[in-house]
C-alpha cells in the first residue's frame, strides 16, 4: 500500500546502445540534436512536461549524462548492475520510489515523443487505469505507465525486455495518440541523422 500521493516519472538511461556504436565510444544519449540539446535532454524535457517528480537511472560511468540531467532538476539513480538488463535499471528506480502512487516509464533514446502524449498518458493513469500504453495507427509504443498495484509484478521482471511482459499478460488501457514518436528511437547513426536534420518536422 502506498503512503504517498506522489507519482514518479522514470527515465531509463542506463543502456549501452551497442547498435548505435558497438565499440561503446559514442553514447547515443549524449548525441546533440538540431537545437543543441542532447537526445537524453529532449526525452527528459518531454517527461518533465507531464510529471513534477522525475528520476533517471544511469550507469556509474556516465558522469556527463548525470551532470546534464541533474542540471535540469532530475534526480539521478546509479544502477551498478544495469548491464545485466533493462529490468535491473527499472527495478532500481522502482525500489527507490516505492512509495509512489504509480510510474510513467520513458526511454531516454526516444526524444520525439510529444509532451502532449505524456500528459495524456499520465492523466489516464491518474484517473482510472492500472496500466496505460499509447497507440498510434493501431500499434502500441512507449512510454508506458503503471499504478502502484503492479509494483510487485514489476519487481519480478528479469532480463532486457523491460515491462513488455506485463503488457502482454494484464489488462492495458490503450490511449490513442497522434504521435509517431511513440515508435521512434535512436538506435543507429542513420536514425540520429534523421533527427539532426528534421526537414521542418515539429515536435508539438
Amino acid at each position: 500500500m502506498t503512503s504517498s500521493s506522489r507519482w514518479t516519472g522514470i527515465l531509463l538511461a542506463a543502456g549501452r546502445g551497442r547498435r548505435f556504436d558497438a565499440s561503446g565510444k559514442q553514447d547515443k544519449l549524449l548525441q546533440v540534436l538540431a537545437d543543441g540539446k542532447s537526445v537524453a535532454q529532449h526525452s527528459a524535457l518531454n517527461l518533465l512536461a507531464a510529471m513534477t517528480h522525475v528520476v533517471a537511472v544511469l550507469r556509474p560511468d556516465n558522469l556527463e549524462l548525470a551532470n546534464q540531467l541533474q542540471a535540469m532538476g532530475i534526480e539521478c539513480l546509479i544502477c551498478h548492475d544495469a548491464d545485466a538488463g533493462m529490468a535491473n535499471s527499472l527495478k532500481h528506480a522502482l525500489r527507490a520510489t516505492a512509495d509512489s502512487s504509480g510510474w510513467l516509464i520513458a526511454l531516454a533514446d526516444m526524444p520525439v515523443v510529444k509532451p502532449s502524449t505524456l500528459i495524456k498518458l499520465f492523466d489516464t493513469l491518474q484517473a482510472e487505469a492500472g496500466i496505460v500504453a499509447p497507440v498510434y495507427q493501431g500499434r502500441r509504443g512507449n512510454p508506458v505507465g503503471f499504478a502502484h498495484e503492479y509494483l510487485l509484478h514489476l519487481l519480478d521482471l528479469q532480463g532486457d525486455v523491460g515491462a513488455r511482459s506485463l503488457l502482454q499478460s494484464h489488462p492495458v488501457t490503450q490511449v490513442e495518440v497522434n504521435d509517431p514518436g511513440i515508435h521512434q528511437d535512436i538506435d543507429t547513426p542513420d536514425a540520429l541523422f534523421s533527427y539532426q536534420h528534421p526537414a521542418g518536422k515539429a515536435n508539438a
